[in-house]
């Protein structure tokens, strides 16, 4: 007769010699069968609704991963209740000999289901924080073939098979969170490029000079320095280094270092040990090394703080981190794009930027230039923003824009860049989103006023100007009673678009519409 420690601790050695359960258990069949009589293994799952899963068989071709669920219904199901019901009072027994299997309901099922002779049949409940989650089940083909001394034997093989089971599921589980995490990082990587674009506007036109920039710098791994008003579309610029990149396929990550309040930049950036501080419940990976085998765009770089500026100086330099309330040099395999602003050389003679900081990003600078020196990309710019917003808003289709609507835009200032027309046009597709679309609420800004480069009557002869015109169109208005658009409006006797005379008149302080009508009220 077999010693039963030998017999335990042979079975868990091949048991837990894999990972892989599918070979654990043909290991561990080869064993068992020298003392048992098995043809087949079977690890066995109990779903919440009772019906029965294969995991993984095991026999003398090999070990499988099956995941064949059986469904239980009629006797079967109700056999499963009343074994259910046995765990819940602790009448379940440890070892369950079922030598008749054509007389049980559920093994019967269960050979029907699987397609094998009817067989005699053992098995061990495995139990995991006292809730019967499924079995370990042996057949051997013919009826009366384990007897008590089987069942005994059988018995010793629920701890190590408790602990691979548990190990699978939980295994199985952090495999679908991953690949679940996997999913969505792609889903983020897709929504993060799409508010930057891939695609990107004037490229062609007014963006030109920056995008043969973008393309001569792409390749390499040097620091870029981005510039320029806020709203200019900075972001914009920095993916498309990333995505022209040899990092495309990693990470990119944006930072706003003006949004995060300085107590917490270093946690943001570099990360934290758990207890580092009051709060510190866990460790957590900072930005610098979520951005590994990526690209980190640090934008406001201006707003930093002298402290933040020297760790990212020794980031720039050495290509490592470390986190707070550490002591490991973590090195991470980044490149580091900054966006401003600001005038990073004057905050250098005021004190509130490093020099050498500055020279370390600005390797290779990128000036991006505002709206209004590009206003030849504004028609293609309008076409983008009303086909993007007009998904956004669920629209249906995409609506035209009125004769004229860009006139009034290629005057405007646009103080507020790329940012204002995205806002303006969504602005327009709300008050009238089946079109056709005119931009009537532009309020214009002036222009800063500039030292006057003419003669000293220069400014007076203008105002001349400007009074002429503004006299010859109230006298318009006053033969076409207010009227501007529409047949005999001033907009016709005048030759102009409604829009862009509109645009004039409010550029003059001429009222019209109801702030006319409330004037004559007063009046």
């Amino acid at each position: 007769m077999i010693d039963e420690n030998l017999f335990f601790r042979e079975a868990t050695l091949r048991i837990c010699g894999s990972l892989d359960i599918e070979v654990a258990m043909h290991a561990c069949y080869r064993y068992i069968s020298q003392h048992l009589p098995v043809d087949r293994l079977f690890l066995e799952k109990h779903e919440a609704d009772l019906s029965l899963r294969i995991l993984a068989e095991a026999d003398a071709q090999g070990g499988r991963r099956r995941n064949l669920c059986i469904p239980l219904t009629g006797e079967a199901r109700m056999s499963m209740e009343a074994q259910e019901q046995a765990r819940q009072a602790g009448r379940l027994p440890p070892v369950i000999l079922i030598n008749r299997p054509r007389q049980e309901p559920i093994y019967a099922r269960f050979f029907e289901a699987t397609n094998l002779p009817f067989s005699s049949y053992i098995g061990v409940p495995l139990l995991i924080g006292g809730k019967l989650v499924g079995a370990l089940g042996a057949i051997a083909e013919g009826d009366d073939r384990y007897s008590a001394d089987h069942a005994r034997l059988f018995a010793l093989l629920k701890e190590p098979f408790f602990i691979a089971m548990s190990n699978m599921l939980q295994h199985e589980e952090a495999v679908t969170l991953k690949n679940r995490l996997a999913q969505e990082n792609k889903a983020l990587h897709r929504d993060l490029r799409y508010p930057s674009g891939d695609q990107i506007v004037g490229a062609g036109l007014g963006l030109k000079a920056v995008i043969q920039k973008v393309r001569q710098v792409a390749p390499t791994e040097s620091p870029v320095l981005i510039s320029g008003e806020t709203g200019v579309g900075k972001d914009v610029i920095a993916n498309a280094i990333h995505l022209a990149s040899r990092r495309a396929h990693g990470p990119f990550i944006p930072v706003n270092c003006g949004a995060i309040p300085d107590a917490l930049l270093d946690s943001e950036l570099f990360g934290h040990e758990k207890g580092a501080f009051t709060g510190a419940l866990s460790r957590k990976f900072g930005r610098f090394e979520r951005a590994n085998t990526g690209t980190i765009l640090l934008d406001e770089i201006g707003e930093m703080p002298l402290d933040a500026q020297v760790r990212l100086l020794r980031v720039l330099q050495y290509r490592e981190i470390e986190r707070v309330g550490g002591t490991e040099r973590i090195p991470v395999d980044i490149r580091i794009i900054a966006a401003t602003n600001r005038d990073l050389a004057q905050m250098v003679a005021d004190g509130g930027f490093r020099k050498d900081l500055l020279f370390r990003l600005n390797v290779f600078p990128i000036a991006v230039p505002p709206l209004r020196e590009r206003t030849c990309d504004l028609p293609a710019l309008v076409d983008f923003f009303v086909e993007r917003k007009t998904r956004e808003l669920a629209l249906g289709k995409k609506p035209t824009l009125a004769a004229g609507a860009i006139e009034p835009l290629m005057a405007y200032h646009w103080p507020g860049n790329i940012r204002e027309l995205e806002n303006l046009v969504e602005r327009a597709l709300i008050l009238n989103g089946s079109g056709p679309l005119s931009f009537d609420d532009l309020q214009p800004i002036e222009a800063p006023q500039e030292a006057p480069l003419a003669r000293p009557n220069s400014n007076h002869c203008a105002m001349d100007l400007e009074l002429a015109v503004a006299g010859h169109i109230r006298r318009v208005l006053a033969l076409t009673h207010g009227k501007i658009h529409g047949p005999r409006g001033a907009a016709e006797v005048l030759g102009m678009n409604a829009n862009t005379l509109r645009y004039r008149m409010s550029k003059l302080g001429i009222p019209f519409g109801r702030a006319r009508r409330r004037r004559d009220a007063g009046s």
